[in-house]
């Protein structure tokens, strides 16, 4: 029979509030005259330019900050790649037309940017819960889920060096699509698909915390070339399978409505 097998070492979130504050950054940004356009035109279309390339990378401070302090961290702060930026205010540093090509203008300005989070409600609802809280090494365990809009769903289980094993979807199944209102269980009755609770190799204390992880999307997204290997058979760690931070990345270029996360925790004891 097919076992998968989920192991995470013990997690202890601490949550920083670093990144909640707005931060400045530089950005340069350009603009080529068009054939109808007014200099004032394209003065702004340059200062547009560079202010979305501030967002852009004030956006990754709040992550880097938020959410990449530590691995132990990274499982519990998915919802920090749903943060997006407003510009609270800017200053221009210096802009002009390019020396050598006069239909270029070119502005650096200086942006104090404020992170945003979605309100509650938008988007996607999932709902994620574990068949039981408590288990013993070895022991069964089913995931149960259920979303309020048709999606796509992606489980992981998330070790605490940050490292991602995939669970669904696999082998044998990788239809991930999810229909409103229905409730799911993974693994589904009758797969030849087990879900254990095993600790790490070489894992010396008593008990460990298991952390899953749900993502749902509204289109199916190519998540799974980013390097996580599948949970057939074994437990992977940093070094074969792709990171969580990869994870936070690739949702971050996604739209906060377009997806949602969900977190199920158990503690596994010998």
């Amino acid at each position: 029979m097919t076992r998968l097998f989920a192991a995470i070492l013990l997690l202890l979130p601490v949550i920083s509030f670093a990144s909640e504050k707005p931060v400045w950054v530089e950005s340069e940004g350009m603009a080529v005259v068009g054939e109808i356009e007014t200099q004032k035109e394209v003065k702004e279309r340059a200062k547009i330019d560079a202010q979305n390339k501030a967002i852009e990378k004030a956006v990754g401070v709040f992550i880097r900050s938020h959410t990449l302090v530590s691995n132990s961290q990274l499982a519990e702060d998915l919802i920090y790649a749903s943060v997006r930026g407003k510009i609270k205010k800017t200053e221009i540093i210096k802009e002009g037309w390019d020396e050598k090509d006069r239909n270029l203008y070119r502005i650096k300005l200086k942006a104090l940017v404020e992170p945003v989070y979605p309100e509650k409600g938008e988007g996607i609802s999932v709902k994620l819960s574990l068949s039981k809280a408590v288990l013993k090494e070895g022991e069964d365990v089913k995931i149960f889920y259920q979303v309020d809009k048709d999606s796509y769903v992606y489980i992981f289980s998330v070790a605490a060096d940050g490292s991602v094993t995939l669970l669904l979807p696999n082998s044998l199944n990788q239809d991930n699509f999810t229909k409103s209102g229905k409730a799911y269980e993974f693994p589904p009755s009758g797969s030849k698909i087990k879900l254990q609770a095993r600790f790490l190799p070489d894992y010396k204390k008593p008990f460990a915390e298991e952390r899953l992880k749900l993502i749902a999307t509204n289109k199916k997204e190519d998540i799974i070339p980013l390097g996580f290997q599948e949970g057939m058979f074994k437990v992977y760690d940093s070094k074969s399978t792709g990171m969580i931070s990869d994870l936070v990345k690739r949702l971050n270029q996604l739209e906060p409505a377009d997806w949602a996360e969900a977190a199920a925790v158990y503690r596994i004891e010998r």
